[in-house]
């Protein structure tokens, strides 16, 4: 299996997260890859790679939620990390979130759409955050006028109109994680218009954790469990999906 979207190097793996790493790799999961959130999180990130560097890859952008009175700054020095030999494999995190906080909106759209650039400069792959922010995050797609990137929306979960609406503006991915296994997610009747061909497996560890592990720290290690209830809604075997969600992630990150 792939995780495609874990932060094992945060500090709620602290003092060890080359553990975590290492009970992913013993649970099946055999490649990982780290999305970046802001400058404080670069070293940690490369750190933890170093240690695996078979196991793991990397992907560099300036998270929406991180973006404040220094943004561009921060930005700056974000786009400085293509250019000093290390391969990063997509643009990522980044996105629009308007969950938390609105005041940055505006700010919000520019980083993005400078992101969105880089990704088509490089021809990088994107991972999209996207948290009440959809409508923007369309929009500004739409003013781009067709000069997109490859894109996956990680951790979605949302309608089958969403998806369409996605869909629209291009043939991208979605990144499934332990939200599919709550007990009251609607994202299982979404997962047949998404389809096998168009999702990832992720985990967006140490956050939403799936059942049975949900309230808890979430790891890569647990993405089975995802994985379980994808091949149950799609009436699928589990090789089948980690198979072709592994064929998927190959496909969109060129690993």
């Amino acid at each position: 299996m792939i995780d495609t979207h874990t932060h094992l190097y945060l500090e709620e793996f602290n003092p060890s997260p080359e553990d975590a790493v290492q009970r992913a790799i013993d649970a099946g999961v055999e490649q990982l890859i780290f999305p970046n959130v802001d400058l404080s999180t670069i070293q940690p990130m490369k750190s933890l790679h170093a240690k695996f560097p078979k196991n793991t890859f990397m992907a560099m952008g300036l998270h929406p939620t991180e973006i404040k009175d220094t943004w561009q700054e921060d930005l700056s020095l974000i786009e400085h990390e293509f250019n000093d030999g290390t391969k990063y494999i997509a643009v990522g995190e980044v996105g629009i979130d308007l969950y938390w906080d609105k005041t940055y909106r505006r700010e919000q759209h520019l980083a993005f759409d400078a992101q969105l650039q880089w990704a088509c400069d490089k021809n990088l792959p994107v991972i999209i955050h996207c948290r009440e922010g959809l409508d923007d995050i369309l929009d500004i797609m739409d003013s781009r006028k067709g000069n997109l990137p490859q894109c996956v929306f990680h951790s979605f979960g949302g309608t089958i109109e969403d998806v369409e609406r996605i869909r629209y503006r291009g043939d991208f991915y979605f990144g499934i994680n332990g939200i599919v296994t709550f007990k009251n997610s609607k994202l299982r009747d979404v997962l047949p218009t998404i389809g096998i061909d168009r999702i990832l497996l992720e985990t967006d560890a140490p956050y939403l954790a799936p059942v049975p592990h949900r309230g808890k720290r979430n790891e890569s290690a647990y993405i089975i469990h995802t994985a379980v209830h994808i091949a149950s809604t799609l009436g699928l075997t589990l090789g089948q999906v980690n198979a072709i969600t592994n064929d998927n992630t190959r496909a969109l990150f060129k690993l």
